[in-house]
């Protein structure tokens, strides 16, 4: 009974850790509100924001394989976060000739490809980490 107790607990601390990544990911982003692109049928936008959720997830499996209790895994799967965050900032100051953020807010799929393939590259490198 212990493992589904232990199971339950993981679960609700990733849906709490994910729902606090994607506000901050939206606050980081000031030409557009995630969700209201989203509900307008942005792909770009919404591969970007999987790949977010996915390499948090990522992060966060990581954090609970490497972690002895729920309270490290906590730690670590925000820390992850944050430098998914950093992650995300830094692609955006390295594409010097256009605005990921722009890119994204007009529909653009192949930066939303690439976004997402930074999110959750960068995710099994922060993950794989975590000791």
């Amino acid at each position: 009974m212990e493992a589904f107790i232990s199971t339950f607990i993981y679960f609700i601390a990733a849906i709490i850790i994910v729902i606090i990544g994607l506000i901050i990911f939206e606050q980081l982003t000031t030409k557009y509100k995630d969700w209201d692109e989203i509900k307008a049928g942005n792909r770009a936008i919404a591969l970007s924001i999987a790949g977010k959720i996915i390499g948090i997830c990522i992060i966060l499996a990581f954090a609970i394989y490497n972690s002895i209790t729920v309270w490290e895994t906590l730690i670590w799967g925000a820390y992850g976060v944050i430098l998914q965050m950093i992650a995300y900032l830094v692609f955006e100051l390295v594409t010097r000739k256009f605005s990921v953020e722009q890119q994204l807010k007009e529909n653009n799929m192949a930066v939303g490809i690439i976004s997402f393939g930074v999110s959750v590259g960068l995710a099994f490198v922060i993950g794989a980490s975590i000791t």
